[in-house]
């Protein structure tokens, strides 16, 4: 009898799903606008109508040998008008991950973070932190 086939979800796309929607309600003032994609944005100036922004990007993935779980860090970028704001946002999001649980990611812990940095192309300011995740495994026949 051969193993089960079997395969984990697009964790990088659930959390920006996810924090798309987690995101639009949020009444903080330095979340007003935020869109979340998963890729680094063309323009990033301060001026863009589109600050401010958060990257959700996979930065690696561990499957466990039994194939019961995958556990993922997944990165998250913050460009934002200003250091503050962009370290605010970065913690705010980082949290709204860490109480996530969903059909993709099934638990979220915090692990680095939030660090302030400049955009080295655009001198914007941003921050990064990370979450560790476990990701549901999918069995295919």
């Amino acid at each position: 009898m051969s193993a089960p086939l079997v395969v984990f979800g697009d964790a990088q796309a659930a959390a920006a799903t996810y924090l798309r929607a987690a995101l639009a309600g949020r009444a903080e003032p330095y979340a007003a606008g935020a869109t979340v994609g998963t890729r680094v944005p063309d323009g990033r100036r301060p001026e863009d109508p589109h600050l401010p922004y958060v990257l959700a990007r996979l930065d690696g993935a561990i499957p466990d040998p039994s194939r019961a779980n995958s556990r993922v860090t997944l990165r998250l970028t913050v460009w934002h008008i200003d250091p503050d704001q962009a370290h605010d946002l970065a913690q705010l999001v980082q949290g709204l991950m860490a109480i996530h649980n969903g059909p993709v990611i099934r638990s979220v812990r915090p692990a680095l973070g939030p660090v302030p940095a400049l955009d080295p192309d655009s001198a914007v300011d941003l921050s990064t932190c990370t979450v560790t995740a476990n990701v549901r495994p999918i069995q295919l026949t």
